[in-house]
């Protein structure tokens, strides 16, 4: 019987086929190696979950028990799944972060999830203890890989493993309401924060992505975002790590991302907005194909026209490119496919209305709100905008977590009581059309408040967006003579660089006042490489361009 769980459904999967493979790690690209033997870093179903249970029983020998917070900073591969679906099954906590959040983050994070135990690679615990990372709590500590010196003092995963009994682990009773894991936010809008997933939560996630993009066990899954990868096995797919360095998606090598596709025969890939744009530009140049493909998921920010049509020419005519709308609080919300935005949308998006992220799925109730940045304890329908009013996107449902760990103000302001359930606000502004889709039109954080409007980035910037030259631009709001004047920063195409930067501002100025939302505009500045979230490599840093447009503007 599946319970709540999520490595449950490894179990089942690895009665169903056992000898399928549930993650195959790339090595060498068969394409520069062609008696290369593909399948040499692997697991199969069977393999995953008895390696699983064999690890699981040896963390609770070493002491590592149920609800117990562990952090795993492992690098993607074989030890890696191995590892979180043997917390899963002990039903320790997972404590993730991503280690591209910097040196001063990580250790915040770790001290706030309050850890209790550290599952690492060689740097990872040479980091933690340098610097002290949540030394007052953790008590366990696990060592992935050989480093003789530090196995000296920590007990190694190859010791975990000798420890156990037999392949065979009795699970709890898993209760839905457990928490799971903690999972921080990537910190691109501020200081990340730990949250809170159920194994209901897992579960409900589970469901709508097998459900919303009808994925069927025995698929091929190249997966480029870790965290997200977990779901493959569980899916009854295999799960494709990709030779890439995983903190810089945007900077992947095409070549070896286009060869794993093609290798291992991918029927799903995940790629960051970043990742496609420089695969899709590469495909195209070099006139590569992805003919395996039956569907590409794209997450962490929107992802533009330009981006997807480019894409597009590496696929078969009837695959699509979906992107999921949600965040680390909530996903997925709702989700567009790429013949909705490029044969729909994308008219109304270079127009300045916002970009089109689709329906909610069937499990998510979204409401549009008044914006405040004020907290609401409880809720009240008059609250609730009519449609195509831009406010603030809230939703309810059970993918939806119910808290931040150790962040009671946060969730305060986070979350709106209604009987004893909750909606959660998204901190994104949007709305809802005539025929129930979603527009998304930026972080309400970073709106644009001047003296006689109100300005949203992802509608301003839309309009600037479709001018041949930019590659990207971002609104941001200066602080000129005790007023917010609205500024436009631009990131031009390479091959726009040395373009006549006067007249391109004359240009991009008379584009904006052809729309009310953006005729206001009348600062432009360019700016060469734009600074990005750590996670995807694709939300634009405005905080840190607003910085930087303050001291060019000074």
């Amino acid at each position: 019987m599946i319970t709540p769980n999520i490595a449950s459904h490894l179990t089942v999967m690895a009665l169903q086929q056992p000898d399928t493979h549930a993650v195959v790690v790339q090595s060498i690209s068969a394409s520069d190696k062609s008696n290369l033997i593909l399948y040499k870093n692997t697991y199969t179903y069977k393999e995953l979950d008895e390696i699983s249970n064999v690890i699981a029983n040896g963390l609770r020998n070493y002491g590592i028990a149920k609800g117990m917070r562990t952090v795993l900073m492992v690098k993607p591969g074989l030890d890696f799944f191995a590892l979180i679906f043997a917390l899963f099954k002990l039903e320790a906590v997972l404590v993730a972060v991503d280690p591209g959040m910097g040196i001063k983050n990580l250790g915040k994070c770790l001290a706030e999830a309050e850890s209790e135990a550290f599952i690492g690679i060689s740097s990872a615990h040479i980091a933690r203890i340098t610097l002290g990372w949540a030394k007052k709590t953790i008590s366990k500590t696990v060592l992935v890989g050989n480093n003789l010196l530090l196995a000296r003092t920590i007990t190694t995963l190859e010791k975990v493993k000798a420890s156990a009994k037999d392949r065979f682990f009795e699970n709890h009773k898993t209760v839905a309401e457990d928490m799971a894991a903690i999972l921080f936010t990537s910190g691109s809008t501020g200081i990340p924060k730990g949250v809170a997933y159920t194994h209901a939560n897992f579960t409900a996630q589970h469901e709508a992505l097998k459900n919303l993009y009808n994925i069927q066990k025995g698929e091929i899954d190249l997966a480029t975002f870790p965290l997200f990868a977990l779901f493959a096995p569980a899916l009854g797919m295999t799960s494709v790590i990709p030779k890439m360095d995983f903190t810089r998606p945007g900077h992947v090598n095409p070549k070896t991302i286009i060869d794993a596709v093609n290798d291992y025969q991918c029927t799903t890939m995940f790629g960051s907005p970043a990742l496609l744009n420089r695969v899709g530009k590469w495909g195209e140049v070099n006139e590569r194909k992805l003919p395996t493909l039956k569907r590409v998921l794209s997450a962490g920010a929107p992802v533009a026209a330009s981006v997807l049509k480019r894409f597009s020419l590496l696929l078969n005519n009837d695959v699509q490119i979906f992107t999921p709308y949600g965040a680390t609080e909530s996903l997925p919300v709702s989700s567009v496919g790429s013949n909705v935005i490029l044969n729909e949308t994308a008219k109304a998006t270079i127009a300045g209305k916002g970009v089109c992220v689709g329906v909610p799925v069937p499990s998510i109730d979204t409401r549009i709100i008044k914006i405040t940045d004020d907290a609401i304890t409880t809720w009240d329908n008059r609250l609730v905008l009519n449609i195509n009013q831009i406010g603030e996107i809230c939703v309810r449902g059970p993918q939806v977590t119910k808290s931040y760990f150790n962040r009671h103000n946060a969730t305060v302001l986070t979350k709106i009581k209604v009987g004893n359930k909750f909606y959660h606000r998204m901190g994104d502004v949007g709305y809802l059309d005539n025929d129930g889709r979603l527009w998304f039109c930026g972080r309400k954080s970073q709106r644009v408040i001047t003296d006689v409007e109100t300005l949203y980035t992802i509608c301003c910037e839309g309009v600037f967006n479709k001018h041949a030259s930019v590659f990207r631009s971002a609104l941001v709001g200066i602080k000129q003579k005790n007023k917010i004047i609205p500024v436009i920063c631009i990131e031009l195409e390479l091959d726009h660089k040395s373009d006549d930067r006067k007249k391109l501002t004359e240009e991009l100025l008379e584009l904006g006042s052809y729309y009310s939302n953006t005729r206001n505009i009348k600062k432009i500045l360019f700016h060469s490489n734009f600074p990005v979230d750590i996670r995807h490599n694709a939300k634009i840093g405005r905080e840190k361009l607003s910085e930087w447009a303050e001291r060019k503007l000074s």
